[in-house]
């Protein structure tokens, strides 16, 4: 499929999520049915392999060392399915939530506060919860939140509309809140090793198309989304033994620190801590303004790329800035919080992808 033609299945799909129209599908029934059975396979091994459904948990204070200068520590909020919680690693500190902690303190010179309300198994429909329980009174906002979801909307069959409008929403509201929003849209699914051609094409396909439609939903609502493709870099399938964890479906410690490296900058600008030259499109790096679903296909086909708000209206619809930021090195964090339980790794209820 063409960037143009997947643009214009990405916009149907979000038109579809704001007029409430419910009917657009990723790929014809059968196929899907197909791919579903061979994904299935790989997700049974999370309960029957290694991780058995469990992931660490990583809340608490990141970056004690920096001195704030009598500020508030920056608060980082992670939402969405097993990839945003962190499963398939044993430790807090190799969770993406962790990682980008460490590394936004490091950048701001000033200490994180990490709170993850991510559920494993999590469709986009449960984004409607965790954003309540950001959101719940008395909470303090908080200054960033990134979101990472759609892999399980794929595999089991939620109308992509559906999809798209539930994120939407979680956008929305968290925006109104006064926080920041990073989207790490849907994964390539085709990427699974026990998945094989011609469903692994299908697989990345649908991933693809509900990726770009995310990407319009989340950007017009006032986010930025950083794409994950498979999972953010030829890495995955040039080295599926080292980026993927024991269970093969959810990534290893390796492949969180390259979906952190990749979504820390985004984040970072998103607070206004990037250098502003940075901000300016890159002509050398096929940077630019575009509309806003030429670009969500564009960063649907290329990993890592991060699409943001511009113009709000244009002949062909509002317009995105699409930005191939270089990826920068995340370490896993020296320290973890000083919370005892953070080492140790506890089940998260309702788990099942």
């Amino acid at each position: 499929m063409t960037n143009m033609s997947r643009a214009r299945v990405a916009r149907r799909i979000a038109a579809g999520a704001a007029y409430g129209g419910g009917g657009i599908g990723l790929v014809g029934a059968a196929a899907v049915g197909l791919v579903l059975a061979e994904v299935r396979m790989a997700q049974a091994a999370v309960h029957n392999g290694h991780s058995g459904g469990r992931v660490p948990t990583a809340d608490g204070r990141y970056g004690l060392g920096y001195d704030a200068a009598g500020e508030p520590p920056l608060r980082l909020t992670m939402l969405g399915d097993s990839t945003a919680a962190g499963q398939g690693v044993h430790r807090a500190a190799q969770t993406p939530g962790a990682l980008l902690a460490s590394g936004l303190a490091a950048v701001a010179e000033r200490p994180v506060d990490l709170t993850n309300v991510a559920l494993p198994g999590a469709q986009s429909d449960d984004l409607d919860r965790q954003v309540a329980l950001v959101l719940a009174a008395g909470s303090p906002v908080p200054d960033v939140c990134v979101i990472m979801i759609g892999a399980n909307d794929v595999t089991r069959r939620m109308p992509p509309t559906r999809s798209v409008r539930h994120l939407s929403a979680a956008v929305r509201r968290l925006r109104t809140a006064g926080a920041e929003v990073v989207v790490g849209t849907c994964p390539d699914l085709g990427t699974i090793e026990p998945v094989r051609q011609p469903l692994r094409w299908l697989a990345r396909r649908a991933s693809r198309q509900l990726a770009a439609a995310q990407t319009i939903g989340a950007v017009e609502q006032g986010g930025r989304t950083v794409s994950l493709g498979d999972l953010l870099g030829p890495e995955f399938a040039a080295n599926p033994r080292e980026l993927f964890g024991p269970d093969n479906y959810h990534p290893s410690a390796e492949g969180y620190a390259t979906a952190a490296m990749a979504v820390l900058p985004t984040v970072c600008a998103a607070l206004g801590l990037w250098p502003a030259e940075e901000e300016r499109p890159d002509v050398t790096r096929r940077e630019g303004f575009l509309p806003v679903a030429r670009a969500a296909a564009e960063a649907a086909a290329e990993p890592g790329t991060e699409v943001t708000a511009a113009m709000p209206t244009g002949p062909r619809g509002p317009w995105a800035l699409l930005k191939r930021r270089r990826r920068h090195q995340v370490d896993e964090p020296p320290t973890l919080p000083p919370d005892p339980a953070s080492e140790e790794t506890t089940s998260r209820a309702g788990s099942t992808d």
